[in-house]
């Protein structure tokens, strides 16, 4: 979808995209000033595979202050970008046939990971009439002798639910029980509207043992093009992680992890301004969505997306939310992404980084087409 946006906007087309899944904001001058300094300073050379130790010094400190639990350097490896520590978690934790645990709606790449390492997905459903809350009784039922892991995402990338620390609790008690490792994605921790964000791993000695915690800078620090994430796990797991990265992409690219270094000790005040903005643009979006008949969408707790419920609007030639999307594209000239792609049929996901001219204007042309 944000491939034909751009051949439409080509053209000359004013089309709003609401596809996107990255921040609108430049980087923080001071990142980029960091970044410059690298360079001038000679900082262009190969690194260790795990990251350079400045890093992650940078990391063990950012995760005791902001996390709350506490980690050492051989538990971090940095990777160009969290996606790639997904796919370096995945690799070495699967064997052929192990299955891993889905809460959907999810982020479409966790499952081709999944298949890519040789595992086998089983997707769990939560329920949009009670904001995608986690059903610890569903995923009980979904484990088999074959689970190797649980993926949880919050906040969650497509729905913007975040899940409480007692849901967590319980999925965590269930991971123990049934000796089952947690690959939690925290990529949007910093991203969150009237709720606190809970790591996985601050739940004890023994959840921290079977988590393997992803971080990165690209939501937070508006960083997606320098390609930095990195995983916090037990030792063992980083080891063959770091062991695995250094035969693909040896070490992530140098002058972003110098940068990386400036964005984790960012001024808190930067960050909170760019959250803070985003929080306006939901409740100036979410009005405007509640306006619209036969449209529900339930206010999210974090990250940039609405997730819209849309299903009163399928039939005729727009008989599910794929068709509706490129009717939307073609005809309000405003990129969506369908539900379908995360296992949510009926649904769109629409990304709020954007201005709030945009949004407004992207909203109600999206109001004009569903009620015409």
């Amino acid at each position: 979808m944000t491939t034909r946006a751009r051949e439409l906007q080509a053209q000359g087309i004013n089309v709003i995209a609401f596809a996107a899944g990255e921040p609108d904001f430049n980087t923080p001058s001071p990142i980029c000033e960091a970044a410059k300094k690298a360079i001038d300073d000679g900082h262009t050379k190969y690194g260790p595979s795990r990251g350079f130790p400045a890093l992650r010094n940078a990391i063990v400190e950012k995760v005791a202050r902001e996390n709350k639990f506490q980690t050492d350097l051989n538990q971090i490896v940095v990777s160009c970008g969290a996606k790639h520590s997904l796919y370096n978690t995945f690799r070495v934790l699967l064997d052929p046939g192990d299955e891993v645990i889905l809460l959907a709606p999810y982020w479409m790449t966790y499952k081709d990971q999944v298949l890519l390492s040789g595992g086998v997905p089983v997707t769990v459903h939560t329920d949009s009439s009670n904001n995608f809350s986690l059903d610890v009784n569903a995923v009980k039922a979904a484990i088999t002798p074959k689970t190797k892991a649980i993926v949880v995402n919050s906040p969650c990338n497509p729905t913007g639910t975040a899940f409480t620390r007692q849901e967590i609790k319980e999925l965590a008690a269930l991971a123990i029980k049934h000796n089952l490792w947690i690959v939690s994605d925290e990529i949007y921790e910093h991203l969150t509207y009237n709720h606190e964000h809970t790591s996985v791993a601050t739940l004890g000695k023994e959840v921290a043992e079977r988590t393997i915690t992803i971080l990165g800078c690209s939501k937070s620090y508006a960083m997606t093009g320098w390609r930095i994430g990195f995983s916090i796990a037990p030792p063992e797991i980083t080891s063959a992680m770091a062991n695995f990265q250094d035969q693909v992409t040896s070490n992530a690219t140098s002058i972003a992890q110098y940068a990386a270094v400036a964005a984790l000790n960012l001024n808190p005040e930067i960050i909170e301004g760019m959250r803070s903005e985003f929080e306006a643009r939901k409740d100036l979006g979410l009005e405007i969505i509640h306006s619209i008949p036969g449209v529900k969408a339930a206010d999210p707790k974090g990250a940039f997306y609405f997730f819209i419920d849309i299903r009163e609007h399928l039939g005729g030639d727009c008989p599910d939310d794929l068709a509706l999307a490129e009717k939307l594209l073609d005809q309000a000239h405003i990129a969506t992404v369908p539900g379908s792609v995360f296992e949510a049929d009926g649904f769109l996901r629409l990304s709020y980084a954007c201005s709030r001219a945009e949004l407004t204007e992207g909203l109600n042309r999206l109001k004009g087409a569903l009620t015409s």
